[in-house]
């Protein structure tokens, strides 16, 4: 059974950057496809971006050009790097697998496994 557990969360000023990692047990993460989401309160669970099995990588235009995800197979962990953090990235932020055929990679029916989620804070 794989599992997910992300770190990383935390709060800071806008303008700073945190990176938030997701480790997955299991010996097939490279042939997952990876994805970030975040959910902020009272709001729906949103696509933050993506990093295919084929090593496609895909983002959220709120977010394109200030994070970067990137995988490293070795290690079973996929990164999110957040730069010029603004308030409205404030929510929790989740890491999501998805084991099996492709589909979208901006939905989260998609993914067929989740981590517990981090809190990312950004005060102006």
């Amino acid at each position: 059974q794989v599992q997910l557990v992300e770190s990383g969360g935390g709060s800071v000023q806008a303008g700073a950057s945190l990176r938030l990692s997701c480790a997955a047990s299991g010996r097939a993460f490279s042939s997952y496809d990876m994805a970030w989401f975040r959910q902020a309160p009272g709001k729906e669970r949103e696509f933050v971006a993506a990093f295919s099995r084929g090593g496609g990588m895909y983002y959220a235009d709120s977010v394109k050009g200030r994070f970067t995800i990137s995988r490293d197979n070795a290690k079973n962990t996929v990164y999110l790097q957040m730069n010029s953090l603004k308030p409205e990235d404030t929510a929790v932020y989740y890491c999501a697998v998805n084991r099996y055929s492709g589909s979208s990679y901006y939905v989260a029916r998609t993914y067929d496994l989740w981590g517990q989620g981090t809190q990312v804070t950004v005060s102006s």
